[in-house]
């Protein structure tokens, strides 16, 4: 340990050449008029500026901020004043439509306590429609007649009651003869029968044959033919049309079934209204 450190003292080492460059630069600094206070205080200043302008730029946009505020403010006003005259206006037509409802109220009321009263009946005609414009017209001109016509009047009226009658039957009459005269609506039906036999060894055209031997009033046969049922067996089904008021289905199977030989049974398979 000692022998480093007699080494050391021996070597030529500038241990205090920071403390040196230290002060020379302050003597050349002095010598040329700066120092590092007076930078601080330049950048002071600006600093101070830059601070300063901040103030006035905040100061100005809160101004600003609160002239808008202002502004923005009063037409708020503006609008809620108009509202409230609209709304006035409004008040002012409902107390005007109430009170004009509640004048036709009373009016309607007042009408149904004292109805008007009913025109008078105009007196009517002793006859019939057709003779009452005319008893009008004539009894006008009598009217102007001077009293003592009043026996020709009495006249003249069971003169015109005797007309009106015989008019009156002289059209019923004609009446009856155009309603006999109309031709009168048939009513008719279509029928679709299914005649069965008793089996398959039926003659099929005797059977035929025995169903279209049946006549009667208002009874028209139609086309017919055969219809397969099973094992052979086929029924008959024909057609026919028939008036209504003179022939019905009753009829039409008590008079087939009593071909008892070739007949099991007659069934409906249509019937239409034609």
């Amino acid at each position: 340990m000692s022998a480093a450190l007699d080494y050391l003292a021996q070597e030529k080492i500038w241990f205090d050449k920071p403390h040196y460059d230290e002060a020379e630069r302050y003597f050349y600094e002095r010598m040329n008029g700066t120092s590092h206070p007076a930078q601080e205080l330049v950048g002071a200043n600006s600093i101070l500026q830059d601070i300063a302008r901040a103030r006035e730029n905040i100061q100005k946009s809160l101004a600003g901020s609160a002239a808008n505020g202002t502004g923005d403010q009063g037409e708020l006003v503006t609008q809620i004043k108009i509202l409230e005259l609209e709304n006035h206006s409004l008040h002012q037509v409902v107390e005007d439509l109430r009170s004009a409802l509640s004048k036709l109220e009373c009016r309607v009321s007042v009408l149904e306590k004292f109805p008007s009263p009913a025109p008078a009946p105009v007196p009517a005609a002793p006859c019939t429609n057709a003779t009452s414009v005319k008893q009008k017209t004539t009894s006008a001109p009598v009217e102007e007649e001077d009293d003592d016509d009043d026996m020709d009047l009495f006249g003249s009226d069971e003169e015109e009651d005797a007309e009106a009658e015989r008019i009156k039957e002289q059209r019923l009459k004609e009446y009856a003869e155009k309603k006999a005269k109309k031709p009168i609506l048939i009513a008719k039906s279509s029928i679709l029968l299914d005649v069965k036999p008793w089996d398959d060894e039926t003659d099929m055209a005797k059977l035929e044959e025995c169903v279209r031997s049946v006549v009667a009033d208002g009874l028209l046969w139609g086309q017919s033919k055969l219809v397969p049922v099973g094992y052979g067996i086929r029924k008959l089904q024909i057609q026919c049309v028939v008036e209504d008021n003179k022939v019905g289905t009753d009829l039409l199977e008590e008079e087939i079934t009593k071909f008892e030989d070739y007949v099991q049974s007659v069934d409906v398979a249509a019937f239409n209204k034609i």
